[in-house]
This record gives structure tokens, C-alpha cells and sequence, in this order.
């Protein structure tokens, strides 16, 4: 949808700054801007411009996704066991995950690690040169990994100037942040912030071999993965080498309320490092046939996909029995935070999008909000975590993440009322970016079918 004038009218507004929502109001855009926000009313249509009567409708600003990828983890030669061959590879899903992401009501996003670096560059530039349709996007440079890991595509640090090196070279093209993963040293993760901070680039991390206190002393600016994979309490956990649980067992022991909980929170608040929420990729582990199934997301799968979405969710009963209780787990992350914005820290959304299925970008993100508002807080405020937040950590909350007038005309309309019913958000109808208008439902019909090949 292209107008010089689009009037949303009669619309339910949640604006992303945590306030309560907002009836029958009519939003202007012109220019691709906020132009005006008003009393619902009916006015006539003119050349060149469009009315739209939203009676019925809401509009929130567009998601902040900050921890969103654009590959996909496959297993080669899955099997009902869990069992798959070596290597896992991570495909790039140029294509079909920015239309998701778009469909979805994500206008932009944090990559938060990429595998192709070169062609994530390429795909924002002719995203923002108006060539193919997707977010505004922050690319990532390659992940900051130590010595060894998981991932046979990731680049392996030998020691702390390797890092400096790294940020600096991916900085010189185009890189607008860095992701550390989790066999990083200590040195190694101080010098790629020192890099990284003296072009005013920030630094976050999936981490294990460093705890998140260390790295907050380290200067880090953000923290992936809510508190899953902070490693403090780790009875095996030595320096610079990640644990056997990878945090579980920190998890397990750290009471929400409890003094251990407590320090950790004041610290990093008090380092202004911000903490990722990313419950959709960790759902599938407290079981109760989480996540529930939504028809959408097996649509946009490949046939393989789909599959390995199955063969993941069955628990095989030659299965070890967790060391650790997922429930307990996943009750414990909740609550921590909750703790940590109460205690004034900056809270940031993302469902990384990775699991062979299990999240899609864009489906992700919407049902990173729902589990938002299971954790305790209210629908506005689930959505200011995955808008305006995620905004402000990018320093870009002047121009998005709240409906405002003179923002950029970045907008989601949802049929139904999320602020009552907050599984509403998935009814994504239009997704406005930069003031152009995008059909859910023709995105995600032009990759039906393709998320897991390309």
C-alpha cells in the first residue's frame, strides 16, 4: 500500500510506552511519518489518499526484534531418537526469514550473530534501497567465539588481539554490532568491547565461559538468553571455560529472591547492561506440548522442517532424565526478569529464531510477547519490552518503537484487542514501514513452504 495520506481510523492504540490502551483513535501518515494521532472520526477520501476504517483494530508500534537471525539451525539426518550427524550447519535464510520477520510485524531487528556477514550487509542494503522487503536491520558481524565450538561456521579466536582485529575489520564494513558466544576468554571478550565501544558500536552475548558479572565489569552492553546461560553458580564452572550445564545448574540454585539473585541484578543494573528476554527458544523445554502448534507456522516450513519440528517436540524414551527440572528452570527465569525491570533494567525481546522449526522469525517475536505477559507483566508493557525498549537500547527511540507524532510510520495492525487478549497479536493484518503498507498474509504466502532451504 503506497498513498501520500493514509488515515487509520477508529483504531485501538497500545502506543509502546506502557501505557493502557487508547480507543477509537485515528492515526495520520504521510511521508512515511507519524503525522497525526486524534479522536476517531470519519474523514473523505482524496486523490492519493487512502482511508482505512479499523473499527475493531489495534495499532502498536513496529517490534524491536533484538535477538532475531536470518539462518536456520539444521541436523542433518534427524531421527525419532534426537540422533544427527555431524556437522550442525546454519543455512542462510535470506529470502524467506526477512518476509517472516515482516509478515509477523517485526520493522526491525537485531541479526544478534550472523553466520554470513556479507550477505546480511547486502540484504539491509537493498532492504533499505527499497529493492526487497524485510526490517530495517542492525547487522551483527561474525560471532565472537573462542577456541572452539559448537558450530563448524563460526570463526575461532586464537587469543584478545584476534578480537580487536575481527570488530575492527567488520566495523570498517558496515558491522553495527557484535554478538560474543560462549567459549570466549575474558581477554578476549575485553578487548572486543574496547574495539567495539571506541566506534560507538555495542557488544552483547551468549555467554558461558564468562559469567554475566564478569562481563558486566567487562563493559558489556547486553546479556542474550534472559538468565539461562549465566554460569556463576556452576559447581564445575572454572575461568574462562564453560560448564557442563551452561548455566542450568546457576539457574537451578539462584532463588529470584534470594540475596545471590539480588547482587546479580544490582550489578548489572548499576553497569546498565541490558538483559534479552528470548523465552519462545527455551519453551519446548518445559514441556506440557509447548509451544502449541499454529497452522501458519508448519505452512511456511519445508517439508524437512516440518518434520524436524515433530521429531524435536516427541521426548524419546531412551531420553536421560534432565539433571535439572525444566519447569523449575523456566519458573525461575520468569521471575528473575520481572525482578530485574523492577529493579530498572532495560529488558529487550527476541525468540531466536534457530531450533530446526520450533521458532520461526516473526511467529517467534509475536509469541516472545505472550510469554512476556505469563512472566507477570501486562500486555502494554510486554509490548513496550519488544518496541520501545529494544528502541532505546539502539539509541533509535527518537524515531521508533511508540506511535507518536513525528516518528517514523512504523506500525502494526492486529484485528482484536491484545490488551484484553494478548494471544491477539498474532492476528497481524498490516505491517507499515516507513509508511508503506505490507499485506501479512502475502508475505507469508510468498514463502510458503520455504523457511529451512532459502
Amino acid at each position: 500500500m503506497r498513498a501520500s495520506r493514509v488515515v487509520l481510523a477508529h483504531v485501538r492504540i497500545i502506543d509502546g510506552t506502557g501505557a493502557a490502551a487508547v480507543e477509537d483513535q485515528n492515526v495520520i501518515i504521510e511521508a512515511g511519518k507519524i503525522a497525526g494521532v486524534e479522536k476517531g472520526s470519519d474523514p473523505t477520501a482524496t486523490a492519493g489518499a487512502a482511508v482505512l476504517d479499523l473499527r475493531g483494530y489495534t495499532v502498536i508500534p513496529g517490534i524491536v526484534g533484538m535477538h532475531n537471525h536470518l539462518f536456520y539451525i539444521a541436523r542433518p539426518n534427524l531421527d525419532s531418537q534426537r540422533h544427527f550427524d555431524s556437522p550442525v550447519l546454519a543455512p542462510q535464510m535470506t529470502f524467506s526469514a526477512p518476509r517472516l520477520y515482516l509478515a509477523g510485524g517485526v520493522t526491525t531487528m537485531r541479526t544478534t550473530g550472523s553466520m554470513e556477514t556479507y550477505a546480511d550487509l547486502n540484504l539491509k542494503r537493498d532492504i533499505d534501497g527499497g529493492k526487497l522487503p524485510g526490517p530495517h536491520i542492525d547487522v551483527t558481524g561474525p560471532y565472537l567465539e573462542g577456541g572452539q565450538s559448537f558450530f563448524i561456521q563460526m570463526p575461532h579466536l586464537a587469543n584478545a588481539e584476534e578480537a580487536r582485529q575481527t570488530v575492527e575489520f567488520w566495523a570498517e564494513r558496515g558491522v553495527t554490532s557484535f554478538k560474543a558466544y560462549m567459549n570466549i576468554t575474558r581477554a578476549e571478550l575485553k578487548a572486543g568491547i574496547e574495539a567495539a565501544h571506541k566506534r560507538g558500536l555495542k557488544v552483547t552475548g551468549h555467554l558461558c565461559s564468562v559469567t554475566y558479572k564478569e562481563a558486566a565489569e567487562l563493559g558489556i552492553d547486553d546479556l542474550e538468553h534472559g538468565f539461562f546461560v549465566n554460569t556463576e553458580l556452576d559447581s564445575d564452572k572454572k575461568q574462562d571455560v564453560c560448564s557442563q550445564s551452561a548455566g542450568q545448574e546457576t539457574l537451578a540454585r539462584m532463588e529470584p529472591d534470594g540475596a545471590e539473585a539480588k547482587d546479580l541484578i544490582s550489578t548489572l543494573v548499576r553497569h546498565q547492561v541490558a538483559i534479552t528476554s528470548t523465552l519462545p527458544v527455551f519453551e519446548g523445554d518445559a514441556g506440557g506440548g509447548r509451544p502449541p502448534v499454529r497452522q501458519q507456522v508448519l505452512d511456511a516450513m519445508t517439508p524437512q522442517a516440518r518434520e524436524d519440528f515433530f521429531l524435536l517436540r516427541q521426548r524419546p524414551a531412551s531420553a536421560r532424565v534432565p539433571k535439572f527440572d525444566a519447569a523449575l528452570l523456566w519458573k525461575h527465569d520468569l521471575a528473575l526478569e520481572h525482578a530485574f525491570v523492577a529493579a530498572g533494567g532495560l529488558l529487550l525481546s527476541g525468540p531466536d529464531p534457530t531450533g530446526a522449526g520450533d521458532v520461526l522469525p516473526g511467529f517467534g517475536d509475536q509469541r516472545g510477547i505472550e510469554l512476556l505477559v505469563e512472566a507477570g507483566f501486562s500486555p502494554a508493557e510486554a509490548i513496550r519490552i519488544a518496541t520501545l525498549n529494544g528502541a532505546t537500547y539502539l539509541g533509535r527511540e527518537k524515531e521508533i518503537g511508540s506511535v507518536a507524532v513525528g516518528k517514523n510510520a512504523d506500525l502494526v495492525v492486529i484485528k482484536g484487542d491484545p490488551s484484553k487478549q494478548i494471544s491477539d497479536i498474532e492476528n497481524v493484518e498490516i505491517v507499515f514501514k516507513d509508511g508503506v503498507g505490507y499485506d501479512s498474509q502475502k508475505l507469508l504466502n510468498s514463502v510458503k513452504g520455504k523457511y529451512g532451504q532459502y
